[in-house]
């Protein structure tokens, strides 16, 4: 089967982990947001080179860890997403025409690729405030997994992402809300194209801000700058070239001072070399 599992871009999906907190604002020194967070997709079609859709054997993978920001100082915040447990898996393939068993199915469980990044307030006062990042992809994931290598946990490539993000928050009638712009280039390794990242999320909060209503906007461009076999590697979790333009909403409840719970989903509208299905996303949060 030329196409086993297409590359979700876990990691930028992922991002919707980071509700109520990130943007441009630093978290001040000694203050910090911390989640527990699930992630899932399970994908039975995919996007093609050409931006079409293919049906593809049943894929999934879950990813269980936790987030976190911590202000080291008042402009500068350490970052970490660690999914903690990672399970990839794909179904039986089956003929269609004579219910055969061509291929059985097959599943890897292990920690997945983790996050740790810096944050720097350029601009921490005013309307507008703005902050620039370096983020570092650590290669702890399980790149080759499964009989035929072809399922993974990780991508095997260090990679290393400059971001800037500009934020601001506004009243819409008598509701606080806020709107915040990213972009960012990606250097990747070991053959892999680099990439433009770019996003736009918004938010608006009732009750108190007790509850927050969020959408967002996240992109990925490729370089296609890199030497690695992209046919080749399109059996892998972590495809090279992928490239997609999602949306998801979200909601945010938060019950007390410190605790609440979020819960989000993204589907990419457009890509190449992607699943064509939605993830989804729940966690719980505190503030420090």
């Amino acid at each position: 089967m030329k196409i086993r599992i297409i590359l979700l871009v876990a990691f930028a999906f992922a991002m919707s982990q980071t509700t109520f907190a990130g943007g441009g604002w630093p978290q001040p020194k000694g203050k910090g947001y911390f989640k527990l967070f699930q992630w899932w997709v399970i994908a039975d079609q995919h996007f093609t080179t050409s931006g079409g859709i293919d049906p593809n054997t049943t894929n999934g993978i879950f990813n269980t860890g936790v987030y976190g920001e911590y202000g080291l100082t008042n402009r500068l915040t350490g970052v970490i997403y660690a999914p903690l447990f990672s399970r990839a898996y794909f179904n039986n393939t089956i003929s269609g025409t004579t219910d055969e068993l061509l291929i059985p199915g097959e599943a890897i469980n292990s920690i997945g690729d983790v996050d740790l990044s810096l944050k720097y307030g350029l601009i921490t006062k005013g309307k507008i405030v703005l902050s620039t990042s370096l983020k570092l992809g650590l290669p702890l994931g399980n790149s080759s997994g499964g009989s035929a290598g072809n399922l993974q946990t990780g991508d095997g490539e260090f990679n290393q992402l400059l971001q800037f993000d500009a934020s601001t928050s506004f009243k819409l009638g008598k509701a606080n809300a806020y709107s915040s712009i990213y972009v960012g280039a990606n250097n990747r390794t070991e053959g892999f194209s680099d990439e433009f990242h770019y996003g736009l999320e918004a938010g608006i909060g009732f009750l108190e801000n007790r509850l927050y209503l969020i959408g967002r906007v996240l992109g990925v461009k490729s370089f296609k700058n890199g030497n690695l076999n992209t046919e080749a590697n399109t059996t892998s979790i972590f495809a090279n070239n992928t490239e997609y333009l999602s949306v998801g909403p979200e909601v945010a409840y938060q019950w007390n001072k410190n605790w609440g719970a979020s819960a989000s989903f993204a589907t990419a509208i457009s890509g190449s070399i992607i699943f064509a299905n939605p993830s989804y996303s729940v966690g719980v949060f505190y503030k420090w």
